[in-house]
């Protein structure tokens, strides 16, 4: 029978997380990690709050799992921040939930990690959501608004017999359809647009007169204050749609960042294979299939640490 968990428990294994997610753990780190975990039941029930958490929210808050966390107290921050999520989301989870600021977590539509949605808006555009995401619908008399909250959208717009202008909201900026296909995704505190049919608008929210015209087959990225430069969209743009995620000689470490959104739970690569170079056509619905071929493809190995906690080291 499951034990109450007293503090220490939990705040060992806020620790055990941030450190593991703070950088590339050697393998004295995973040894001491396992045998922790290992030595006394109390401790496994709380790595397996840890583990809820992951699968609730897609992951712990990405300011929790930096990769380059520096110093005593950035890092005691994290674990602190960690340990309160821990003690709130107790026996049901429902506590973070509706304790959790953002307003993603009370957006209308919303996925969770490895699910799409696909969804006719009452205009008659489409749209569809991929994993981890949020949105509001707001239409009005005078406006057809996606507010994106986090994730990833792809609009196809309709005709409006009223001339609303067609709009993605990010926090930071906004995206104008001009009759058009095109996905939105927004992340650590960047946009990034891409355009397969027509063009869109980008208007930064803290810079409301820089604009940039994207064309068909056209990406960019944009923060608050700035826009990149147009550039060629990346082969198999929208390809999460159909199911897929198509690459072409992607650094692994950069593939499996990406196979991660899908993947419920942790999903790291180790330093030393970080820089090998992969292409393919993989099917995101199975990321245990996609696991299982890597190792057939690259000199690879696949550590399950836990259900939810796998690393890509060397084989």
């Amino acid at each position: 029978m499951a034990q109450p968990l007293d503090y220490r428990t939990l705040e060992a294994a806020a620790t055990w997380y941030v450190q593991l997610n703070a950088k590339q753990p050697s393998e004295a780190q995973l040894n001491a990690w396992q045998d922790w975990l290992g030595k006394n039941q109390a401790h496994a029930q709380a790595w397996a709050r840890v583990e809820k958490l992951q699968r609730q929210l897609g992951n712990l808050p990405a300011d929790v799992a930096l990769p380059t966390l520096a110093g005593v107290r950035a890092r005691r921050r994290a674990v602190l921040k960690t340990l309160a999520m821990l003690m709130a989301v107790g026996a049901t989870g429902w506590a973070v939930r509706e304790s959790t600021p953002g307003q993603a977590m009370m957006a209308e539509l919303r996925t969770g990690k490895g699910e799409r949605r696909h969804i006719s808006l009452s205009d008659g555009s489409l749209l569809e959501l991929n994993t981890d995401s949020a949105v509001d619908i707001h239409f009005d008399d005078e406006y057809r608004q996606v507010r994106l909250y986090r994730g990833e959208i792809m609009v196809q717009t309709a005709s409006d017999p009223a001339a609303r202008p067609f709009e993605v909201q990010t926090a930071e900026g906004r995206v104008r359809a001009l009759g058009t296909r095109f996905s939105v995704r927004s992340d650590a505190g960047q946009s990034q647009v891409s355009v397969l049919q027509h063009a869109v608008e980008i208007r930064p929210v803290e810079n409301p007169l820089l604009m940039l015209r994207l064309e068909a087959g056209q990406s960019a990225n944009f923060d608050k204050q700035r826009i990149g430069p147009a550039r060629s969209a990346a082969p198999g743009t929208g390809a999460w749609t159909q199911g897929m995620l198509t690459v072409i000689e992607w650094r692994l470490a950069d593939f499996v960042s990406e196979l991660n959104r899908y993947r419920p739970g942790v999903l790291r690569c180790a330093s030393e294979v970080a820089d090998l170079r992969l292409s393919g056509a993989f099917r995101i619905d199975d990321t245990d299939t996609i696991l299982e071929n890597l190792s057939a493809s690259l000199p690879v190995k696949v550590r399950y640490l836990t259900r939810y906690w796998t690393r890509i080291e060397p084989a």
